[in-house]
């Protein structure tokens, strides 16, 4: 109990500032600061509860958890959002119950070998953004993945610095950092053949797991 307190409180204290991804400056936010502060008897209280885990509990704290019938409407608004904001861009938007699940492949989002976000992404990511802060009864996992070419360590540290990379813009444009987790998967879990370059193309990618956050 005393160290998923300790968690939220450091996830609390990070959600106060952010990154520019444009500039490197620092962003602080008076207001997640102070919210931060008051949130955590809440956040104590969700892990009492049975929260999921130290987001659900600190973003349920902030802004309010979803229950019953009202989970799977608020998840249908979001993902229509979604849908009609990445029309066209490569992103691709697919639903799985009541999580929703960003596909952004990695050569349009980066340079090859690059963590880096590409300037014509902005605009993009800038769409996926500010439906994310419309939305914000959500925890987001932000996962890097990578082809077979390298070697393991090489593709693993790839992917997890292009996840950071996604987050911190998304914090950059006002995405709460305590909603987001960033990690890497390395070339561990394929979703098409590596012998083939289109196979490599689809395994070079950016998911981020959109998952309600639900009273304990």
């Amino acid at each position: 109990m005393t160290r998923a307190l300790a968690l939220i409180a450091s996830a609390l204290v990070l959600s106060a500032c952010a990154t520019d991804p444009n500039t490197g400056q620092t962003i602080y936010g008076n207001t997640a600061r102070g919210a931060g502060i008051g949130a955590l008897a809440g956040a104590a209280a969700g892990v009492l509860a049975g929260g999921n885990d130290g987001r659900n509990a600190a973003v349920g704290a902030a802004v309010g958890a979803l229950a019953g019938g009202a989970i799977g409407v608020y998840m249908d608004k979001q993902e229509a959002a979604l849908r009609a904001r990445t029309a066209g861009t490569g992103i691709t938007v697919d639903r799985n119950g009541d999580q929703i699940e960003l596909r952004m492949p990695s050569d349009v989002t980066f340079a090859t070998n690059q963590a880096s976000i590409q300037s014509q992404f902005y605009d993009e990511l800038n769409n996926v953004a500010s439906t994310l802060v419309e939305y914000p009864q959500t925890t987001i996992d932000i996962i890097g993945h990578a082809d077979s070419d390298g070697t393991d360590a090489y593709n693993q540290d790839l992917s997890e610095r292009r996840a950071i990379s996604v987050r911190n813009y998304l914090a950059g444009r006002g995405v709460q950092s305590v909603r987001m987790l960033a990690s890497g998967r390395g070339e561990s879990q394929p979703i098409a053949s590596n012998s083939t370059a289109a196979g490599k193309q689809q395994n070079r990618r950016v998911e981020i797991l959109l998952t309600p956050v639900t009273q304990g």
